[in-house]
Formats: C-alpha cells, sequence, structure tokens
C-alpha cells in the first residue's frame, strides 16, 4: 500500500506490504452542521455560560483580542471579523480594539505576517500588535507560586477575549482557553514556573482535571480576568468544524469534549514502528512546535520500538535554549537529569525528546544534514521509505506499524 504524508509545504510518500499494518490513525468522523466562519458566528449567537458578546461589551473603551502566533494554525481571519461585528453591535468602535499576537516564548512577526493572520480587512481596521514580555504587569501570584505577569496593554484593558485552537497538549491536557494568557501573553519566567509542573505524571495529554498545569493556567486566567472565549476544532484540512465562544472555562471544556470525540483514537496494541507526521507546516516549520507530534507518537509505540518522525524544520530547531540543551549535551539522558536539577523554558522540550528516547528509537525525515540530526541524538534518514525499510529489516518480516498522519492532533490509547 501507498501513503501521502503531510511535510512542510508539500508532501512525501511511503510504500510498503500492508500485512505490517495494525491502524492508520485518522480523525473519527463527526457531524458537522456548519463549518468555517458560519460556525464562528453560530457559536457567538449561543455563548456557553455567559451573555452574547454584543450584550457583555457594551459600554467598554478598551477591548483586546488575544489570538495565536504565526506557530498555531489558528484561521484569527475567519474568526476575527466575525467577533469585530459583535463588538460593533455593542457600540464598540474600530478605534477601541486591539487584536495581540500571543507570542508567548516565540519569535515576533513582520508587519506581512499580522497581516496575513487576521486577513486585510481587519488589519486595516484595528491595532494588530505582537504581546511584549519586556513590557508586563504583575496582576498576582497562583496557588502554585507562578507569577502573573501579563503584557500591560491586555492586563489595562477594560475587556478581554481569547481566541484560540483546542488540540492535545503534551502537558497542559488541551490547548485553548486560557493559555492564550499563560504562556500566550505572559513573561519567559512566568512561563517558566508554570511549565516546571510538566514532570508531574497528572500533567499529560487529554488530561484536564487534576492536571496542574492546565489548573495553573485557569487560576491565571482568573485572575488576569478573561471575559469572553473563542475557540475552535479543526479538522485534518484545518478547517473550523466546530466553535465554542462564552464562559472562559465551560466553553472550553466543550472544545475539549468535541475534539476527544474526532481526535482520540484507539489502537488494538502498541506497534514496533510508528511513523509520525507533525501534518505540514506550521507544525513542522521547526523541531520546537514538531515535537507535539512525537510526544504523541510515543503513546503508540512498543518499548525498544521505532519511530519515524517527520518534521521538515525549515526554520530550523527554533529556540535558542531549546537548541542549546538539544547540542550540548553528551549523552541525551543526561538532558532529562539538567531538567530535574534545573528546570529552564525551551529546556523543557529537550527533555520531553530525551524521555521518548528512553522507549524508543527516533529516526528524523528533516531538511537538516545527516551528521547535525545525529548530535540531536537522533537518527537521520534522507526519506520517510528508507526509514521504513531499514526499520523492518530490523524488526523482521513480522514487524507491526501505526501510521500517525496527523500527529500533533490525533492522540493513541490501547483498547477502549
Amino acid at each position: 500500500m501507498k501513503k501521502v504524508l503531510k511535510y512542510g509545504q508539500g508532501y512525501t510518500t511511503v510504500s510498503f506490504d500492508q500485512k505490517h499494518l495494525i491502524a492508520d490513525i485518522m480523525p473519527n468522523p463527526v457531524e458537522a452542521d456548519l463549518t468555517g466562519e458560519e460556525e464562528v458566528r453560530r457559536s457567538l449567537s449561543e455563548p456557553i455560560g455567559t451573555e452574547r458578546l454584543s450584550v457583555l461589551a457594551k459600554g467598554k473603551q478598551d477591548v483586546v483580542i488575544v489570538t495565536s502566533d504565526i506557530t498555531r494554525p489558528v484561521p484569527s481571519y475567519k474568526i476575527i471579523p466575525a467577533l469585530i461585528d459583535e463588538l460593533s453591535e455593542a457600540g464598540v468602535d474600530g478605534s477601541k480594539i486591539t487584536v495581540v499576537f500571543a507570542l508567548g516564548s516565540h519569535r515576533g512577526h513582520t508587519e506581512e505576517e499580522k497581516r496575513r493572520l487576521v486577513g486585510d480587512a481587519v488589519y486595516d481596521r484595528v491595532s494588530c500588535i505582537d504581546a511584549d514580555a519586556k513590557d508586563c504587569v504583575r496582576l498576582g501570584i497562583t496557588k502554585a507560586g507562578t507569577p502573573v505577569d501579563i503584557f500591560r496593554k491586555v492586563a489595562e484593558a477594560d475587556f478581554k477575549i481569547c481566541v484560540g485552537n483546542v488540540e492535545f497538549h503534551y502537558f497542559a491536557g488541551y490547548s485553548g482557553g486560557a493559555k492564550a494568557i499563560m504562556p500566550g501573553v505572559s513573561t519567559r519566567e512566568a512561563i517558566q514556573c508554570n511549565h516546571r509542573m510538566m514532570v508531574n505524571q497528572e500533567a499529560c495529554a487529554g488530561k484536564l482535571d487534576g492536571n496542574p498545569i492546565r489548573e495553573d493556567i485557569e487560576e491565571a486566567g482568573r485572575i488576569t480576568g478573561i471575559d469572553f472565549v473563542c475557540n475552535v476544532v479543526l479538522n485534518e484540512k484545518k478547517e473550523i468544524i466546530k466553535a465554542v465562544s462564552g464562559d472562559p472555562v465551560l466553553a472550553h471544556r466543550e472544545g475539549c469534549a468535541f475534539l476527544d470525540k474526532l481526535y482520540k483514537s484507539y489502537i488494538p496494541a502498541k506497534a514496533d514502528i510508528v511513523i509520525v507526521s507533525a501534518g505540514g507546516f506550521p507544525k513542522d516549520m521547526n523541531m520546537y512546535q514538531a515535537q507535539k507530534a512525537l510526544d504523541n507518537a510515543k503513546h503508540a509505540v512498543k518499548d525498544g520500538g521505532t519511530i519515524i518522525w517527520l518534521a521538515e524544520c525549515t526554520e530550523g530547531l527554533g529556540e535558542r535554549t531549546f537548541e542549546d540543551w538539544m547540542l550540548h549535551h553528551e549523552k541525551s539522558s543526561d538532558i532529562i537529569e539538567h531538567l530535574y536539577r534545573e528546570f529552564k523554558l525551551g529546556g523543557h522540550k529537550a527533555a520531553a525528546i530525551a524521555l521518548v528516547l528512553e522507549k524508543a528509537k527516533i529516526v528524523l525525515v528533516s531538511r537538516f544534514e545527516d551528521d547535525f540530526v545525529r548530535s540531536l541524538h537522533l537518527s537521520p534518514a534522507k526519506s520517510v521509505q528508507e526509514a521504513l525499510d531499514e526499520a523492518i529489516e530490523r524488526y523482521g518480516e513480522n514487524a507491526t506499524v501505526i501510521l500517525m498522519p496527523f500527529g500533533c492532533s490525533t492522540l493513541p490509547s490501547v483498547g477502549k
């Protein structure tokens, strides 16, 4: 059989005997009456746990819409126009609205990128700015000790809307909700305090209740004062098939429940070989982002197995501390030890990769040179076909294979 997998802005293919395949993890079929902007507008007309935005925002003089940066597939250009229309109904003029791109610890945008994210109509109508971690206000401290240091423009606004997409997150449980605030518009120090709890076993993909990181994120959101959220769930074509709006926790929970129906996948057993694509651009623009697919794939591979990881990484590793940790430890196990000794943002993702290496071999298909891949404690391959052929030879004719074409989105689990 032949399988087409997303890789960067394009595609790659892999062929193998179907007898090896025990699971091809694809999104589950779900009903979607409306899609795209129509679904967003439906959700705004039926808010969860709040009144309509057009009612809540009446009389507001300084409204911020916090949305995702270019590393996320959030179609802000399909969401924000509907939000602005609701705000207009509330009497909020465009001059009183600011779109803030939540950078977290990521790089800033060019003006062209900002325009592309929100679309010409929004960019020309309202102010669109990047969050600035150097200009933050401390609003409090969470019970876990995380400083709630928030970008001043967001902190001082009298009405705060958070936009995002809901997908599985390897330690926050799910993306979306108050995650636009923490880590979206927070300082590196605050993000580091929150993320240090990733070593807790309860901090894992698909878990909300009892997840210390998600609970800390939502407490930071309450302290900041999120007034309204609009979150979307995307299908494998990055189309909006579900939107949830309203209360920052209740609406987010409904989005998570829908995501489970769409992307939680049950497999008959773990496999010798897992082929995982991050899902193409922007999810594989750098290794820092593509790591999420690898972390989901670890749930599908046997101990001692091999994960073949497709991530083009046109922008390299993607984060300075991550790069330093990946390149400057003699062994991958040293990265894990370093994290326990000194938690550092960026290093946490290097440790997450090292933890997968404790379980399985990782073969990377990317644009990197072979020697550079080896310096990252990974095994290079020129193509997914080369990597698979070598892996089947290693495990023998009875080798089992699981495919994960949308690795950043799908979460495998054995049994049901």
